[in-house]
């Protein structure tokens, strides 16, 4: 993992890679993104779109070292389609997610279900976002954009 930076001082600005992309509407609503150098899933609190409650604020959890390798695998599946897609070699009917196109994807999804959940001590914090300048929005190793979190009032 990269070093931790806590403000603008570090040479990333105080931000963090986001490693897998789960959930997306007009930003990234769910994944798995480094809290303190350390992978964590991350889940928004409100619904994007309910008038007057802020849109910043996650939900924020340790994922284990298995479940992270997990969650890798079954990103790089992902971002093999998206790939194709993207060349016009596969449709969104095709997407792995859709359930029964790859069996490994469906085996990851149940050994990852348990995990996903958001448990009681979850910390509540704010999400800063910013875009990376890379070649492609998905890649094996990460999404196009990084976070820096800050402690949210309840």
């Amino acid at each position: 993992m990269g070093a931790v930076h806590t403000d603008d001082a570090g040479p990333a600005g105080g931000f963090e890679p986001v490693h897998v992309e789960l959930d997306w509407y007009d930003g990234p609503r769910g994944g798995v993104a480094d809290v303190g150098g350390l992978p964590h899933y991350f889940r928004a609190v409100h619904d994007y779109n309910r008038p007057g409650e802020p849109d910043d604020v996650y939900l924020v959890w340790p994922i284990s070292e298995q479940a992270l390798v997990w969650e890798r695998e079954q990103w790089a599946i992902f971002v093999a389609w998206n790939d194709r897609y993207e060349s016009g070699n596969a449709n969104t009917s095709s997407h792995p997610g859709h359930g029964d196109i790859d069996a490994r994807y469906d085996q990851l999804e149940t050994l990852l279900a348990a995990h996903r959940q958001v448990p009681p001590d979850a910390r509540r914090m704010r999400a800063q976002w910013r875009h990376t300048a890379r070649d492609r929005r998905y890649r094996v190793d990460g999404v196009d954009c990084e976070v820096r979190w800050h402690p949210a009032v309840r």
